[in-house]
């Protein structure tokens, strides 16, 4: 078992800089105070050891994680990796040296502190990956079709075999506010690249009609007498809706040339467990 280091391990950020890091603290059997980006590190009192990134290094660690630990493993650390679990590259770094000691039965260890947080922050990702496969919203700007996102976890890598599937003939770009990354697509091929702003041409007018009708169509099909908000956040988390067309507050309540405002405010509504379903 590693013993304990008074010392602080930043690596680049990347998830080859963090097998790296599982390499070093392996090798030299020991367990680092911390294990802090270079970009967000702040300041310590605690020596720091700067790990370079180093693929072969990499590649060992990362083929001996499906030999000793099993493939479930290997996708365990992939997904908490890109969760927004806090100190994860520690808690990840707990794990391997669990699993290094007891073999394939590591990711069965429920019970265990070590490996319960890593299949919770897997579980979190995978989830809002399925939730913004529906949830993201493309409009046309300039002939790429762009959308913007702002996810807790990076969920870039979980999407793009996905829309670029769906739109393989398509351009187009997803953007993610929150880490400052985007998914860009062109051409059948697709990349993740940083993306510290997101600077578009204006909308043309087709597409904001196109906007309006789309939020005219979700008010439209209401039904009044189901209406339950809390049945509504529960299948569409409020935390989302920033980024959804239709619920766009700078987009028109009435079409051109249609007269009538948008639906009605509902009010007094029954909520809660008496409240229809939705």
């Amino acid at each position: 078992m590693a013993d304990r280091a008074d010392i602080v391990y930043r690596y680049d950020g990347s998830f080859a800089g963090l097998m790296c890091c599982v390499f070093h603290s392996v090798y030299r059997r020991e367990a680092p105070a911390a294990i802090e980006e270079e970009e967000t590190a702040q300041q310590t009192l605690l020596p720091v050891r700067h790990i370079p990134t180093d693929e072969v290094q990499a590649g060992r660690v990362l083929r001996s994680i499906p030999e000793k630990l099993g493939r479930d493993a290997l996708s365990l650390v992939r997904l908490t990796f890109l969760s927004c679990l806090e100190e994860r590259e520690q808690a990840i770094l707990r794990f391997l040296r669990l699993g290094y000691q007891t073999g394939p039965k590591v990711t069965r260890m429920l019970a265990d502190e070590r490996v319960a947080p890593l299949w919770e922050a897997s579980r979190q990702v995978l989830n809002e990956a399925h939730l913004l496969k529906g949830f993201a919203r493309f409009s046309d700007r300039g002939g790429v079709l762009v959308a913007e996102i702002e996810p807790k976890c990076r969920v870039l890598t979980l999407l793009q075999p996905h829309f670029g599937a769906r739109m393989a003939q398509e351009s187009f770009l997803v953007y993610d506010r929150t880490h400052g990354e985007a998914l860009l697509h062109s051409g059948g091929r697709s990349q993740i690249v940083p993306f510290s702003a997101l600077d578009l041409p204006p909308m043309a007018a087709e597409e904001r009609l196109y906007r309006a009708l789309w939020k005219r169509f979700y008010d439209t099909v209401a039904i009044e007498g189901r209406y339950n908000p809390v049945c509504r956040r529960t299948h569409m988390p409020q935390r989302y809706w920033n980024t959804m067309t239709e619920f766009d507050a700078d987009l028109p309540a009435a079409l051109p040339g249609q007269e009538g405002a948008a639906p009605p405010e509902r009010k007094n509504i029954p909520c809660g467990k008496d409240a229809p379903m939705l």
